[in-house]
């Protein structure tokens, strides 16, 4: 049985798709990328139809991912097919738990950098779209710190189904 992984933002061009490339490259090295499936989407559809913003696929393929995309609005209907539901930020974890039908729902959105133990109190992931590319490179590395961690809580859910 497949275990799904979404990741959120606001409009699904640019933390998202950057959190879901590095994600789904993570899987691909543990050699589960059978076992998991890692997508993305924006608490909004402004950008619904759009590629990633050209600043995120320039720092993702500048570091060796994948930066194909295409963005779209979650829907409160996916809960009942995802496992996780990862919010980059405090607004989209509140957002995203408003949205969810159920207490069950509810407790499958997390943070991302929840993950990461050198995070600290900030949970955050600023969002980097209304400044340069230092912001996109700052993201990508809050996004690969969390990912270690997140693979490791994911991998461990993952063989508790298999066994």
């Amino acid at each position: 049985m497949t275990y799904r992984v979404c990741f959120v933002c606001t409009g699904n061009i640019c933390r998202s798709p950057m959190a879901e490339s590095v994600f789904r490259a993570r899987v691909a090295e543990a050699g589960l990328d059978g076992l998991i499936e890692v997508d993305s989407a924006g608490t909004g559809g402004w950008h619904e139809g759009d590629g990633a913003d050209p600043r995120t696929v320039a720092v993702l393929e500048e570091h060796g991912y994948a930066g194909e995309h295409t963005a779209r609005q979650f829907q409160a209907s996916w809960f009942s097919r995802l496992d996780l539901v990862i919010a980059l930020d405090t607004g989209h974890l509140k957002a995203l738990r408003r949205l969810a039908p159920t207490r069950e729902d509810t407790e499958k959105v997390r943070l991302l950098r929840s993950y990461d133990p050198a995070a600290g109190d900030d949970l955050d992931v600023p969002d980097p779209y209304y400044g340069g590319t230092d912001g996109f490179e700052e993201c990508l590395e809050m996004v690969e710190a969390a990912s270690e961690g997140l693979l490791a809580e994911v991998r461990q859910q993952v063989e508790g189904r298999v066994a």
